[in-house]
């Protein structure tokens, strides 16, 4: 699976790696909806840091078609918010 990162580049996930990432995502998403913003921070950093971790990049002028967006460190409770679909962020 391929995942892009806004404003970080892309990165290939194996499906072994999808059960955790949805752990951490599901997490996330209760964060987002009791409005807990330093929870928010912290899930959204873990999910972020796990793609990170096992994924392996792709190189820049890579074209692969990303399968997931995930947003950037930086992003606001609702700019996630808005991006959430009803699988979260990360499809199981």
């Amino acid at each position: 699976m391929i995942v892009r990162i806004m404003g970080e580049g892309q990165v290939e996930i194996s499906t072994d790696d999808i059960a955790v990432l949805n752990e951490l995502d599901s997490e996330l998403e209760s964060a987002i909806d009791s409005d807990d913003e330093a929870a928010f921070r912290v899930k959204l950093h873990a999910l972020l840091d796990k793609v990170r971790q096992v994924g392996k990049a792709l190189p820049d002028d890579s074209l692969e078609p990303s399968e997931l967006i995930l947003p950037p460190a930086d992003a606001s409770i609702e700019e996630v918010r808005e991006m959430l679909g009803d699988q979260g962020l990360i499809p199981g």
